[in-house]
């Protein structure tokens, strides 16, 4: 039986991040045949770490990083953004993406979903979608609810409808959406690869935007839980500020965790029980390390399945099979 503790992630960090800057020298120079690297930064761990372990792959003067807001964007994260460049030693490039973003109809279209479930919603306000923090102990499925805050500050909060919900994401898509275009336009203008920063809880359950923050030449990180993603973070020795960053979506101008937006659980114990879930670990074994009852982690074993399942189709690319008999090559 595999054991299961609090330590299944530790990582030998030193060999890891030669392995790692291993894989994106070679890829780069050799399988992509390009000349550096762009990684966009928020501020936020998994970008901090993806731009630290790009620079001590090729060399500061071959990353470029860029920060990308737009209105909703807390101001933190180009601060952070900038600093983490002037930590490294890398060139960093802002661009504002809100005026793009109002062409594509990104905030009109969300106001207006939003304004269908509360009529007063108007610019003035802000806003986000959550999900009720019950899967741990009731199972029950997950239903997101909009809140909004009006310029007084107070707060209301409303079920959202399936058609409000999928047009305020597909709206809000957009943002991650816009900022990949930006980070090839650099790319392709340096000849450089861009390097995607999702972490394997976020690859695995499918916490990503197809086209948008799933898109990328080289994924480095996308083998680390983001407990493996902090610890190796802090091993470079990132800025105390970036490591003492708690994870947000920074998608919404209301502030948000990613638990209220899509996980089940926090990070930390969510990776390890995304681990046991990997290893087949027993609900029980798991249930007697975490303080949690067997019915709770089945409940959490569960989510898991379900977002696989309901977010397979952001990992496929599919073809048509080429008639037998006929050479045909889509390489």
């Amino acid at each position: 039986m595999t054991d299961f503790h609090h330590g299944v992630l530790e990582l030998d960090l030193a060999n890891e991040v030669d392995r790692i800057t291993g894989f994106l020298k070679e890829q780069t120079f050799s399988v992509f045949n390009k000349r550096g690297i762009v990684v966009s930064v928020s501020g936020g761990i998994d970008s901090s770490l993806t731009a630290a372990l790009a620079v001590k792959a090729v060399g500061p003067e071959r990353v470029l990083t860029l920060c990308l807001p737009e209105k909703d964007s807390s101001s933190k994260s180009s601060r952070l953004g900038k600093m983490l460049a002037d930590h490294l030693g890398c060139e960093n490039i802002t661009e504002d993406i809100t005026a793009v973003l109002e062409a594509f109809g990104c905030y009109r279209h969300r106001d207006e979903a939003i304004k269908r479930v509360f009529p007063e919603y108007d610019s003035s306000y802000k806003m986000k979608i959550i999900l009720p923090q019950n899967l741990i102990n009731t199972g029950r499925a997950n239903i997101y609810s909009v809140v909004i805050e009006d310029p007084s500050g107070e707060r209301k909060a409303a079920r959202l409808p399936l058609r409000e919900l999928l047009e305020i994401v597909a709206a809000t898509n957009h943002k991650q959406r816009t900022r990949k275009q930006y980070e090839y336009f650099h790319a392709d203008a340096r000849a450089y690869v861009v390097a995607g920063t999702p972490n394997r809880l976020e690859y695995d359950q499918g916490f990503f935007v197809k086209g948008g923050d799933g898109l990328a030449d080289v994924k480095p990180i996308a083998h680390l839980y983001k407990t493996q993603v902090y610890m190796m973070a802090r091993y470079l020795e990132l800025p105390e500020e970036i490591l003492s960053q708690l994870p947000t979506t920074d998608t919404y101008s209301l502030g948000q965790s990613q638990e209220e937006f899509y996980f089940s659980l926090p990070y930390d114990k969510l990776d390890l029980v995304l681990w046991a879930y990997n290893h087949d670990i027993p609900t029980g074994q798991v249930a007697d390390v975490m303080g949690f009852t067997p019915e709770q982690i089945s409940f959490v074993y569960n989510d898991i399945k379900q977002k696989r399942k309901t977010t397979a189709y952001l990992h496929k690319t599919l073809f048509v099979e080429p008639i037998k008999g006929i050479s045909a090559s889509l390489a």
